[in-house]
């Protein structure tokens, strides 16, 4: 069960690493201080939820069913609030307009102030041994 969150974590940061790259070599030229600003907090927030599944990995206190709930929903968070994110900063230079995708970010981040939430609880349930 580790290896699917290592996996899931790892290929998250791949990918934030890879798309803050890409922003900063190849989209910097064609976007405002303001696009490159919001997507590198798209980028930030990717990189940060990516460690979140790695210490999620890790916390054996948690019962496998509500890991794997967790797991999903950030990575369902992320994608609607990095990817959304992603599709905004970069709407200037893009044939669709993304302008509609706007209320899904508040969404994506609702799910990863959701999953921190959730694990502050459980920390809180937790028995001191």
């Amino acid at each position: 069960m580790k290896r699917s969150y290592y996996i899931a974590g790892f290929c998250l940061g791949l990918l934030g690493v890879v798309l803050g790259a890409f922003a900063a070599h190849g989209l910097k030229p064609n976007l405002s201080p303001q696009a490159m600003e919001t997507f590198e907090t798209g980028v930030r927030f990717q990189i940060y939820h990516a460690f979140l599944i790695l210490i999620l990995a890790n916390m054996d206190s948690l019962q496998n069913r509500n890991a794997r709930i967790i797991l999903y929903v950030i990575l369902t968070g992320v994608f609607l609030f990095s990817g959304s994110i992603y599709l905004l900063a970069t709407n200037s230079i893009t044939a669709p307009d993304f302008s509609i995708l706007g209320p899904v970010t508040p969404l994506g981040g609702s799910l990863l102030i959701f999953c921190w939430g959730f694990l502050i609880f459980h920390s809180i349930k937790l028995k001191i041994k």
